[in-house]
């Protein structure tokens, strides 16, 4: 690790750049709290799980997931526009463009904060655990308000490696009850269809929670849990595939809000659990 800090506007003060490396037997886990809090690798006897480069790892998506209709949302008869980073929406949230603090740190589990601020109209505090075992890892996050309620989603966007470097591509598999009717804005038209054969980047229901088996055959079996009932499936890019349970789907916060007071936080957990093939 190194000990270098920096100052971040949006939580003033010092924050940690260091990497936080999580080990638990032959897994091994690390974290970036500096880089949005993403976790930058996923290592099982060795073998790296998430893809590395651009668009690598895998990131919370908080106060939000997936996209806003044009970056708007209304509270009540405020109405809030958010950077517009992916036209003509808003995508993805805030958490992975903020540095995050970290609250402790041991051998094999870390917990990281930082404190919702402008272009989040506001106050809160989000808090990401992450608790590693050498058959799983758990991740653990939370959104608490301040002070005014307000409307919120909170996710991950794991960037898995479609080939392990020898073998067969990945296989996902899952048994989704419906799937959100995908519009051409790529956001959900309000129609629940039966799920439709792949590639896919869309929002699937899963209201016994969410359940996505991932198989590198002859390799790696990984296991995506829930108790969220949503889950977002992407593999049209040639080198990952992205499982994404979240607490609501796309443009959730205008058509399914979840609002979160000072008394009622919004939590929500994933666990992956893997076991060899081979």
């Amino acid at each position: 690790m190194t000990n270098d800090v920096r100052t971040d506007d949006a939580n003033d003060g010092p924050v940690e750049t260091a990497q936080v490396r999580l080990k638990a037997g032959d897994a091994e886990l690390t974290v970036d709290p500096a880089n949005g809090c993403r976790l930058t690798g996923l290592r099982i006897g060795g073998t790296e799980l998430l893809r590395q480069g651009a668009q690598y790892g895998s990131f919370p998506m908080v106060p939000w997931c997936g996209r806003i209709e044009l970056g708007q949302f209304r509270n009540g008869g405020e109405r809030h526009q958010m950077p517009v980073n992916h036209p003509p929406h808003a995508i993805h949230g805030t958490g992975r463009d903020t540095a995050w603090r970290t609250a402790r740190a041991d051998d094999s589990s870390a917990a990281f904060t930082y404190d919702l601020a402008d272009p989040w109209p506001y106050p809160g505090r989000v808090t990401q655990l992450v608790e590693l075992a050498p058959d799983a890892v758990t991740l653990t996050m939370g959104v608490e308000a301040a002070s005014d309620s307000f409307p919120a989603q909170a996710g991950w966007h794991p960037w898995f490696l479609r080939n392990l470097g020898a073998g067969e591509d990945v296989r996902i598999d899952f048994s989704p009850a419906w799937q959100e009717e995908r519009g051409d804005d790529h956001l959900p038209t309000g129609r629940r269809i039966d799920p439709l054969p792949g590639p896919w980047d869309d929002c699937f229901g899963m209201p016994d929670g969410v359940d996505v088996t991932l198989t590198w055959p002859g390799a790696l079996e990984l296991k995506v849990a829930s108790r969220a009932e949503w889950v977002v499936v992407y593999d049209e890019q040639e080198e990952a595939v992205c499982v994404e349970p979240q607490s609501g789907p796309p443009n959730g916060l205008n058509t399914l809000p979840r609002l979160v007071t000072p008394i009622d936080p919004l939590e929500i957990s994933t666990t992956w659990t893997w076991r060899r093939l081979a």
